[in-house]
């Protein structure tokens, strides 16, 4: 995990914010989801071309949220970025034109289902009941990219706990896409992982700023009330 902590300044900015505090004080299961977003063995195995290195050190703290928010009556989702070579997850903006071609070549390969990377990390604790969404883009709520906005309304969820990788990539952009789509939404600190300390904290400081909650994984525990 990353040892790094969000300034004081602005966490104490948040925290002494009573609408804030009143809206994120009490976080009930029965609508709430934890998102868990590309924890793929891709980003987690040290094999993989994405892999992050901090990505297996938040995997306990994922596993403790899922199981007593799924004992609870939450729900747990496991968010995977999945590709193919033809139609709109060709991408090209990303793999021919932001990537290198032959990196992206790689990289959309690597994500393909029935490829070794695109799959979970085993170490995760996934139940067989737990739905698992793919996504074709960075946010998981943007246009297209998904059903999990679909998945979460039927299911009567207003509430958003973001875990996984990249914390500036794909876990800000589906936080952030979250809150502008009306669901309440918390970035838990100490279950996300990103290249650098700076990169980590960069995006959880921006959510934090504007667009939710940024809570460590005891604290979000603290604040889940079955029902």
């Amino acid at each position: 995990m990353h040892d790094v902590k969000l300034s004081p300044e602005l966490v104490a900015s948040h925290r002494n914010n009573p609408s804030r505090q009143r809206y994120f004080n009490q976080l009930r299961a029965g609508s709430t989801a934890l998102l868990v977003i590309d924890m793929q063995k891709h980003w987690v195995d040290s094999a993989g071309l994405g892999y992050i290195e901090r990505a297996r050190g938040i995997v306990p703290n994922i596993n403790e949220l899922a199981g007593v928010l799924r004992s609870s009556g939450g729900t747990v989702v496991w968010v995977v970025c999945s590709f193919s070579a033809s139609g709109r997850s060709a991408w090209p903006m990303l793999f021919e034109n932001l990537e290198e071609t032959a990196d992206g070549a790689r990289m959309r390969a690597a994500l393909t289902p029935g490829s070794p990377m695109h799959e979970l990390w085993p170490g995760l604790d996934v139940h067989p009941g737990d739905p698992v969404v793919a996504k074709d883009r960075f946010s998981a709520f943007i246009r297209g990219a998904s059903e999990l906005e679909q998945l979460l309304r039927a299911r009567g969820i207003d509430t958003v706990l973001v875990a996984g990788v990249a914390t500036n990539v794909c876990c800000e952009s589906t936080a952030r896409d979250a809150m502008m789509l009306d669901f309440r939404t918390v970035m838990i600190e100490d279950a996300t992982a990103a290249r650098t300390d700076e990169q980590h904290l960069a995006g959880l400081a921006t959510f934090l700023g504007t667009f939710g909650a940024v809570m460590p994984t005891q604290e979000a525990l603290g604040r889940i009330t079955r029902g």
